[in-house]
């Protein structure tokens, strides 16, 4: 379990193809994140994917993503920056928002512009994914958390707005979105069981 808040930012610097099952094991090099510690089956937040540490070396460790957690996101088949966040410890300030790390579909960056003093980000997302998404609700993009300021439901999709303050901005990927950038989107995690309930309920 994850709060989304990014504690800094690293590099996949390694990508070797597995011929097990078509996935990919990932060299990430966190020097660069504050603090930064991990120990082998840790659980790692990598652009919102949570992944296990199979290899650790200082401030270096490896995951071995699968097939199907790739076909499920982006950025994680390439070498480049991803967001790092180590898995909440019980007793820890949760300042963010419950993130499990199980990324639920891949959203199109329509718009990250700067507004004022802050920046803002719109995202499309899958049509499917709309009905968990509500003004003033939470969704991780790329592991980030961020509260959603507007909602805009469209035949292609349900389109977010999100604002970034400076700090997030510095400190995560997230400054390198441009329009056809493509993220990790996590709805918030009560409104799944909530769906699900009222599913249910409906049968």
């Amino acid at each position: 379990m994850f709060t989304g808040l990014v504690q800094g930012v690293g590099r996949i610097v390694e990508v070797e193809p597995l011929a097990v099952d078509g996935g990919v094991r990932l060299g990430v090099d966190a020097r660069a994140v504050p603090g930064f510690s991990v120990e082998i089956g840790d659980s790692i937040a990598l652009n919102g994917a949570c992944m296990t540490a199979t290899r650790v070396d200082g401030t270096c460790f490896s995951v071995d993503v699968s097939r199907e957690s790739l076909s499920k996101t982006v950025v994680l088949d390439r070498p480049g920056e991803v967001n790092i966040e180590t898995s909440l410890r019980l007793g820890a300030q949760l300042g963010g928002h419950l993130v499990a790390g199980h990324v639920d579909g891949i959203g199109d960056v329509l718009r990250y512009a700067q507004v004022h003093e802050s920046w803002e980000l719109v995202v499309r997302a899958p049509p499917e994914l709309a009905k968990y998404f509500a003004y003033k609700g939470s969704v991780a993009v790329n592991g980030v958390s961020l509260t959603v300021n507007r909602v805009h439901d469209t035949p292609a999709g349900c389109e977010l707005s999100m604002n970034i303050i400076p700090h997030t901005h510095e400190v995560t990927t997230l400054r390198g979105l441009r329009p056809g950038s493509r993220v990790n989107l996590e709805a918030d995690l009560i409104a799944r069981y909530v769906e699900r309930m009222l599913s249910l309920e409906r049968r």
